[in-house]
């Protein structure tokens, strides 16, 4: 099992919803967050705008590792398919057996 961590702007709500939904992703949640990048961020394509904070959201899953590089491709997709400046980010951590 692991714990992804996406981060998106708001207008790609939809699609990530969707791949989650169709890359058999049981439990996700997801809340809105706002995005600062600072003057000379070396961070290419994290938030589009300095000085401005973008409405984004930020997506709470788990997954098991079977359908993580399934959603990384997707995301992977949708990024490549975008004319849009900000790209969708995602991070992923290994998650213990409880005892």
């Amino acid at each position: 099992m692991k714990l992804l961590l996406i981060t998106a702007i708001e207008e790609f709500e939809t699609e990530v919803i969707n791949i989650l939904k169709h890359s058999g992703v049981k439990t996700f949640s997801y809340q809105s967050v706002k995005g600062y990048k600072n003057n000379g961020s070396d961070i290419d394509r994290w938030f589009s705008t300095e000085h401005l904070s973008v409405d984004s959201l930020l997506f709470t899953v788990f997954a098991e590792d079977g359908f993580v590089d399934e959603i990384y491709k997707k995301i992977e997709i949708l990024n490549s398919e975008q004319e849009n400046f900000s790209h969708v980010h995602m991070a992923s951590l290994p998650l213990e057996k409880s005892m």
